[in-house]
């Protein structure tokens, strides 16, 4: 049978970006014998590797923290495709405590939920009008591909982030300079900029979070001609992103979680501390996980009506 005829890809496998690295603004830490997740207020560019004292350094790190003279808190990067959507994936998302299986991942209003009686298709509330939600097991769930570097024109560091403040200004970003630019978002001159804010839940400490934004030196209108540049000479040189843009859709349709149970573990480690962390990361657990898995499995378990 011709590959044609088969496709690419196993089904059921989510196909996303070669990813290169990481980029963290922050580090897990161990604790009393505990790896816990510790913030920081500059950004990290490791490896995929880890020892026993953490995630490896990138080199792309030490050559981007000694331009910026000791603390890293820009980088610059393109985004590897014209729609928003395919560089930055954000749902709540679910996982099991104990192996970090994804479980549950949805937007808002429809969720994909895998039970003992296998995957089903549910109300999306959110997690805090959702009756597993509200036990502390979902959280808004990010993950951004970027291209830093000129080695590799497909491969990217990935940045992971469970901030409501990421996700909300990554997701704006995206989406004024795709409309600004005229769809040429790939093509664009930008860089990953720390920002820092207090809130009265920070108790007015500073939280860190990620944006989006043009070089700088560059205005909007230098940035335009740039991009329309870059544009033409890929055009020239036969480089199709509308198609690169379709291949990734397709690949990110092929299934319904795009972490294994591998990466879900790292994320685990990362973003959801076990229910001994502090109350302010956790908020309210579940007494047991297989508590939790009994009630993913319970057909009594819907998402909550949403008052009017």
């Amino acid at each position: 049978m011709a590959t044609s005829d088969i496709g690419l890809g196993l089904k059921g496998l989510v196909i996303t970006p070669p990813v290169l690295g990481r980029i963290s603004i922050g580090r897990v830490v161990e604790k009393d014998g505990m790896r816990l997740p510790e913030k920081d207020d500059q950004f990290t560019i490791t490896t995929q590797v880890q020892d026993r004292d953490g995630w490896l350094l990138h080199p792309l790190d030490q050559t981007l923290r000694g331009t910026a003279g000791g603390k890293l808190r820009s980088i610059p990067v393109r985004l590897l495709f014209n729609r928003p959507e395919l560089n930055l994936r954000s749902t709540y998302s679910m996982f099991d405590r104990k192996t970090g299986r994804p479980l549950c991942t949805g937007n808002g209003e429809r969720c994909q939920r895998s039970t003992v009686e296998g995957l089903k298709s549910l109300p999306c509330p959110g997690p805090s009008l959702c009756d597993v939600g509200q036990e502390g097991a979902c959280k808004p769930y990010g993950r951004l591909n970027v291209v830093v570097g000129e080695e590799d024109t497909t491969g990217t560091f990935i940045f992971r982030t469970t901030g409501y403040n990421s996700i909300r200004t990554l997701t704006a970003r995206m989406s004024y300079l795709a409309a600004a630019s005229g769809g040429m978002l790939a093509s664009l001159p930008m860089e990953l900029r720390l920002r820092g804010k207090s809130t009265t839940q920070s108790y007015g400490r500073p939280i860190y979070f990620v944006d989006l934004v043009i070089r700088p030196g560059l205005t909007m209108e230098q940035a335009l001609t740039q991009a329309r540049e870059l544009d033409a000479a890929r055009k020239a040189s036969g480089f199709d992103q509308a198609l690169l843009d379709d291949a990734a859709a397709e690949g990110f349709a092929k299934g319904v979680f795009e972490e294994g149970e591998e990466e879900g573990a790292l994320v685990l480690e990362e973003f959801f501390p076990s229910v001994t962390g502090s109350a302010e990361e956790l908020g309210k657990q579940p007494t047991a996980t297989g508590n939790l898995r009994d009630r993913l499995g319970s057909p009594s378990v819907t998402a909550r009506k949403v008052a009017t």
